[in-house]
């Protein structure tokens, strides 16, 4: 059912941005995941935390400026990379840890990879994590479970995999918990593989708040390759932990939303929740969604 659900919104989320200059009352949205208005709505609350029309507010603000959410340019927001002290991402800290070169030898001869799936706002997950991390985090309905767990295989061959829904339940809702229930005393760590480049990059995408965005320019610079850009976007393509790693705060030069591995709906679905989950009680910027 909750499969279901996700994919109702994100519909919807399509509709709206593919027709946001229209400004689509209820009735027409409802209709393209044939509910009722009422039903549609409850849904929509209870996914969103706010109704359909002030989503669409925030997604017409968003796109309105860009996809940058704040008046700060593209190159302040790089100049926060690559900053020394923690890393935040959704109030948690984030600790990277790369295999070391005998990790990477071995295989994952002795080690225990733990796996399994758990429901999210944006649909289904599979996860795998080892004890020292997670180690892969991807959306099965577009990757299949059978591939990710085939990659998961390619990188940890030697590996005993233990399945263990629990885990990545626990996992999820420690992301998704409401504000006042997070613990942020404990660090989240990722144990994860991949060339220096990657993992720079990876480390760099780690230091971009929520809801805001920078370019692959941007990233590039903020990595010490200036000029890098289509290296930085396979790095980017390559991030084996979705949403703990925040590939979906990169968008074009040009503020467009871009690709993304697990689907562009689902990707504009994240910036603007994330945005609205950073400014929803912002006064400001409700007046401002509210003028448009």
């Amino acid at each position: 059912m909750e499969t279901t659900d996700y994919k109702r919104i994100e519909t919807a989320i399509a509709y709206l941005a593919a027709h946001v200059r229209e400004q689509p009352p209820l009735e027409v949205l409802a209709a393209q995941v044939h509910l009722s208005p009422w039903h549609f709505q409850r849904l929509f609350c209870r996914w969103a935390g706010i109704s359909p029309k002030r989503f669409l507010q925030a997604l017409t603000l968003e796109q309105s400026k860009g996809l940058l959410q704040t008046p700060e340019p593209l190159e302040a927001i790089a100049g926060e990379l690559g900053l020394s002290g923690s890393s935040r991402l959704h109030d948690h800290y984030v600790q990277l840890e790369a295999l070391s070169p005998g990790e990477y030898r071995r295989q994952g001869e002795g080690v225990a990879v733990a796996w399994g799936t758990a429901m999210t706002p944006y649909g289904e997950m599979f996860l795998a994590s080892t004890a020292r991390g997670i180690c892969r985090a991807g959306f099965t309905e577009a990757v299949p479970l059978d591939e990710q767990l085939s990659a998961l295989r390619g990188t940890w061959p030697h590996c005993r995999l233990e399945r263990r829904p629990a885990m990545a339940r626990d996992l999820v809702s420690a992301l998704f918990a409401a504000d006042d229930a997070r613990d942020t005393s404990l660090p989240i760590s990722l144990h994860v593989s991949g060339t220096n480049f990657q993992v720079a990059v990876w480390r760099a995408l780690l230091q971009v708040p929520a809801g805001k965005a920078v370019s692959y320019g941007e990233l590039a610079r903020a990595v010490g390759r200036p000029g890098a850009s289509r290296a930085v976007g396979s790095a980017v393509g390559a991030n084996p932990v979705a949403l703990w790693i925040p590939c979906h705060r990169v968008i074009q030069q040009s503020g467009a939303l871009g690709g993304y591995r697990w689907g562009v709906a689902r990707k504009r679905a994240i910036r603007v929740r994330e945005w609205l989950r950073g400014d929803a009680h912002d006064p400001g910027a409700l007046r401002e969604s509210a003028e448009i």
